[in-house]
């Protein structure tokens, strides 16, 4: 049976990466994380002090950068046994052992990439229409043979327009609010609630308002709310629409 492609887009807290990884490891597939590419681009330029709305510079810092993506299990990153943390999204990209080891050149920057500066900083350089061609393309490469779910906020758009499965994943604010404050506080952050909301909506209007690929929900996408979900009632629903996708031949 021919593998799928289930690309999952969706808003800042909506639990994307969490939730793939867990779809990911329940059908055995690939996991792709297309927001760490995006990271690692961003924490490149800040190591080089190249200020982020400079387009010409970032687009030829992208086009020079190589980024690779390489999967991990319980065994190789010391992690802890699988599912063990899938019911809870607060610092689950730190700890869920099916995930992504991110190098940036070569050298790791997995741990690196996932500090407040670097995810502010990629969501700012994602409006770059040439740093968005270099990484779409890679994104491409990566997921063509199909075997993956890949997440992100324009995957199912422009990514994999023709991807079999398409997940809009969404919540409401204040859930979403509420789930990045606790993977700051999991890092050891200190920040109100209000702020977070705030920094939350403003993340919300940039990804939507951006003229290079915005955050909207493909016409062919299934909307998953899961304001009142935890990871792995979201992810086994989208594993059971997996099911029924291959059942029908994945047409449609």
């Amino acid at each position: 049976m021919r593998k799928l492609i289930v690309a999952i887009d969706g808003p800042v807290g909506s639990g994307k990466s969490t939730v793939a990884r867990r779809v990911a490891e329940l059908l055995g597939y690939t996991y792709l994380d297309s927001g760490a590419m995006y990271r690692a681009v961003a924490l490149k330029a800040m190591r080089r002090g190249i200020p982020l709305d400079d387009a010409m510079r970032m687009d030829q810092l992208a086009k020079e950068t190589r980024i690779d993506l390489v999967p991990t299990n319980s065994e190789s990153s010391g992690a802890k046994a699988p599912g063990q943390e899938s019911n809870a999204y607060a610092g689950a990209e730190a700890q869920t052992p099916y995930g992504t080891r991110v190098l940036l050149d070569g050298a790791d920057v997995t741990a690196e990439i996932r500090t407040p500066g670097a995810s502010q900083s990629a969501s700012k350089i994602a409006v770059l229409a040439g740093v968005r061609r270099h990484l779409v393309a890679e994104q491409r490469r990566a997921g063509a043979a199909g075997g993956v779910v890949m997440e992100g906020r324009d995957i199912g758009t422009v990514v994999f327009p023709d991807a079999d499965l398409k997940i809009y994943l969404d919540a409401s604010v204040e859930v979403r609010a509420q789930r990045r404050l606790q993977e700051h506080m999991a890092r050891g952050e200190t920040i109100s609630l209000e702020k977070m909301m705030e920094e939350v909506r403003q993340r919300d209007q940039r990804d939507k308002e951006r003229e290079a690929s915005p955050l909207v929900r493909a016409a062919d996408a299934l909307l998953v709310d899961n304001t009142a979900m935890d990871v792995e009632e979201t992810a086994r629903l989208i594993v059971m629409l997996a099911g029924e996708k291959q059942g029908s031949g994945a047409s449609g």
